[in-house]
């Protein structure tokens, strides 16, 4: 496992030097807002990401539908599990966020709103993974389930476009913040993916001391 923890390693510097430089920016003008604005360097890497993890787990599972190989199952299962942190991370942010904001820690806004119904859709995901006993229907069933879910994804993305919202746009955002913001979600982009790699190894070592 070299590989993952170099890339985990390499990660974790990145998001330390990224929250070092935003620690540098001057405080929002916001009176309201002021220094707590900085959640965005957690609270948007974590959203990100987790919408890239369901794209892994998407395409993941179009692959296995395709040519029936155990392997994308594992990876589809995997990315979701990631990604269902990851969006239960940033859920719990943006709420922090909104309480310092909005003074209240949910108002039903549209992107609070459509995320937390794909934190439901996914959440479903597992649960139906569960409830199926052979491998091979769990992994059928899950995938064309994921598929369908994915939707939310997209949607959850568009929703402060299309809809009114108080949720600030990644465009109107300042400037400044966008080269530690962006090594901040690289950082956490590459973080995912050693964790997809580790978790990958374990469930192959798994079947083969189960004799799978």
């Amino acid at each position: 496992m070299q590989k993952e923890a170099v890339l985990a390693v390499i990660a974790v510097a990145m998001f330390v030097f990224a929250i070092y430089n935003a620690m540098s920016l001057p405080s929002s003008p916001s009176p309201i807002l002021r220094d707590n604005y900085r959640i965005i360097f957690f609270h948007l890497p974590a959203a990100i990401t987790s919408f890239f993890a369901f794209t892994v787990t998407l395409i993941s599972s179009i692959l296995y539908l395709l040519k029936n190989d155990h392997r994308f199952d594992i990876i589809a299962k995997n990315s979701a599990k990631g990604g269902f942190f990851l969006i239960t991370a940033a859920l719990v942010s943006g709420s922090v966020w909104a309480n310092v904001a909005w003074g209240t820690f949910w108002n039903w806004d549209p992107r609070e709103t459509t995320v937390l119904i794909l934190w439901f859709v996914y959440a479903a995901y597992f649960a139906l993974r569960e409830s199926i006993d052979s491998p091979s229907d769990r992994a059928r069933t899950s995938a064309i389930y994921s598929i369908f879910a994915y939707i939310t994804v997209p949607l959850s993305y568009l929703s402060s476009q299309i809809f009114f919202s108080l949720h600030p746009k990644v465009e109107a955002l300042d400037v400044k913040i966008g080269m530690p913001l962006g090594i901040a979600i690289t950082s956490f982009i590459l973080l995912f993916i050693a964790y997809l790699m580790v978790n990958y190894r374990l469930d192959k070592l798994e079947e083969v001391v189960m004799g799978e």
